[in-house]
């Protein structure tokens, strides 16, 4: 093995060691067309003591995963407002309460069937309980589905589950108490503490938006090196303002996020820290590659495979099946599920706590650091390709869903009627938007199309006609009025895994084409090299906005040039 000590003399020279290590591996990854996060973990076990041992200075790698860990959930904050808040409360207790009720018995019935004792198999039931916020976050980020239905679902019950995993370790920590101050006692304080620190924390958002917010943000835009250095630093004190009082950093984020989300100016803030988040997360993927000890692997191989089957299947059905009887369609409650099927980083600590207090021995680590692997590299996978997944396991689905759904119910009124509209336009975002407006003002019936709730209430508000829906569901376009429309039209982001099945404009271009439309498909992209591929899968006219708008300026330049020529030719010499 290698000699890596001159890299342990300085701590820079461990960090410059993994960034060329995660360029290299990532490049690798790229080329293999694998997903980032796996490699990234693949990193962190390659630096991590099992096979180059590397990084000796973790405890400074950790630090900027935290800020990664911080700036995600702020950024995710920052979309988030109090309308989410209500309508998605009842679904996500439902589905997260149900999710953790479900996987801590399944999972303790299946640990004393494999022979644990009863302590062993309760502590390894409840660490598979907890999901991944930061992994699904980012995998629903980067597909552009946060603020999809099933996305804003998701982070509603992960939201629930790093509740529980608050409550389960202050239960643990009680445990470790000296038995004369009273276990009960001490249980019932920290709980009572943390519920007067959780209102204490509210109570301060809530101000903080009412009075402050606008106008310390208002100052500060006006300098975008500060914006970027107040939105990280207030992402970092929220973060561990939450830590302290006894609550995760990841709620602590998610509230700095939100506390600022009411201000006009949060699109800047998102588009400037994106990049930032991105490059600290990579912090916090190796830092959980670094964790997995590979030898305490070898003897808990068919325990972990069982308990990985059973997350990766297991736990996205009991969502589906409670989503199904709220009334959602087989569709949302399918890729909401996926987004539970790993177990997160909190299982390690919450199974290395109890190891730390001699309730559970290092075997126990084992296993579930195996079963955390195992499902984190699958799920990432199934995540990715959710829609492709759920094409191929469609027919099957049938029984999570009710005939007529109560929840995802499409106006009949919008629907029903054949060649009521000229253009269908899906995605009704920035550039979306102002395409539907003009086309309206200029006579053209358009049925509007977004999977953002909020986005379908307050177009519907300002009078237009339009729907929830997603351009990648085959059901959904299927259901659409097709007959008589002249043009369908997508303004939907990309994503940037590339053109693949994946991609919403390529899906809904192939679900068109399943159900005979006839008229013209027009789809937008930011990236020139997509147009002929776009062109070749069937679309009519491929929209390119930054250089239609380039080009459109230059025109209207040259006219206002021209116009300027005779006075100019006229004047004297």
């Amino acid at each position: 093995m290698p000699d890596f000590s001159i890299i342990h003399s300085v701590p820079f020279y461990e960090i410059t060691a993994l960034l060329v290590l995660a360029a290299g591996v990532g490049a690798v990854s790229l080329l293999l067309r694998q997903p980032m996060i796996v490699s990234f973990i693949a990193v962190g076990v390659l630096a991590g003591p099992s096979v180059f041992d590397i990084v000796h200075s973790r405890e400074k790698v950790q630090l900027l995963a935290d800020l990664g860990i911080a700036l995600l959930l702020f950024l995710v904050g920052l979309k988030l407002d109090l309308k989410l808040i209500r309508s998605m409360g009842l679904v996500s207790l439902a589905t997260g309460l149900g999710q953790v009720l479900f996987t801590s018995i399944a999972g303790y019935i299946i640990g004393l069937l494999l022979g644990f004792d009863a302590v062993m198999a309760l502590y390894v039931a409840v660490a598979l309980t907890f999901s991944s916020t930061i992994i699904i976050v980012k995998l629903l980020s980067d597909k552009k589905e946060v603020d999809s239905l099933h996305g804003r679902i998701a982070i509603g019950f992960l939201i629930v589950q790093d509740l529980v995993v608050v409550l389960a370790m202050m239960i643990l920590s009680a445990f470790g108490v000296d038995s004369q101050t009273g276990i009960e006692n001490s249980a019932f304080m920290r709980l009572g503490t943390v519920v007067l620190y959780g209102a204490f924390m509210l109570v301060f958002v809530v101000v903080f938006i009412r009075y402050l917010a606008n106008p310390i943000v208002s100052r500060i835009v006006h300098s975008p090196e500060l914006l970027i250095t107040f939105a990280i630093g207030w992402a970092a004190l929220l973060a561990s303002l939450g830590s302290y009082l006894g609550f995760s950093k990841e709620l602590g984020g998610l509230l700095a996020g939100v506390s600022l989300a009411s201000t006009p100016f949060r699109e800047t803030i998102l588009s400037r820290l994106t990049t930032v988040r991105d490059f600290l997360l990579l912090f916090f993927f190796i830092s959980l590659g670094m964790h997995i000890d590979l030898e305490l692997l070898g003897s808990q191989i068919y325990p972990a495979i069982l308990f990985s089957l059973f997350v990766l299947v297991g736990n996205p059905l009991i969502v589906m099946i409670i989503m199904g009887i709220m009334g959602y369609r087989k569709r949302t409650s399918f890729l909401a599920g996926l987004t539970v099927a790993q177990i997160s980083e909190f299982s390690l600590i919450f199974i290395a706590m109890g190891l730390k207090l001699g309730h559970v021995s290092s075997e126990t680590l084992g296993l579930v650091t195996l079963v955390g692997l195992i499902t984190i590299a699958l799920s990432v996978y199934m995540i990715t390709y959710s829609h492709m997944l759920y094409d191929f396991l469609e027919p099957l689905l049938h029984i999570f869903e009710k005939r007529k759904s109560s929840v995802e119910r499409m106006e009949s009124t919008s629907l029903s009627g054949k060649g009521n509209y000229d253009i269908i336009l899906f995605g009704l975002g920035r550039y979306g938007a102002a395409v539907a407006d003009y086309l309206k003002n200029n006579g053209y019936r358009i049925l509007g199309v977004d999977f953002n709730p909020d986005e379908v209430r307050r177009w519907k508000k300002l009078g237009f006609n339009v729907v929830f829906g997603d351009a990648s569901d085959q059901e959904f376009i299927a259901s659409l009025p097709l007959e008589g429309v002249q043009w369908v039209v997508s303004s939907v982001a990309q994503h940037d895994m590339g053109l693949t099945h994946e991609d919403p404009r390529i899906a809904l271009i192939d679900a068109l084409t399943r159900q005979g439309y006839k008229g013209k498909i027009a789809v937008s992209t930011q990236k020139i090299d997509e147009y002929d591929t776009l062109k070749h899968k069937g679309a009519d006219v491929v929209f390119l906005p930054f250089y239609d708008a380039a080009e459109r300026a230059a025109e209207r330049l040259a006219e206002a040039m021209q116009c300027k020529l005779p006075h100019m030719n006229s004047a004297p010499d």
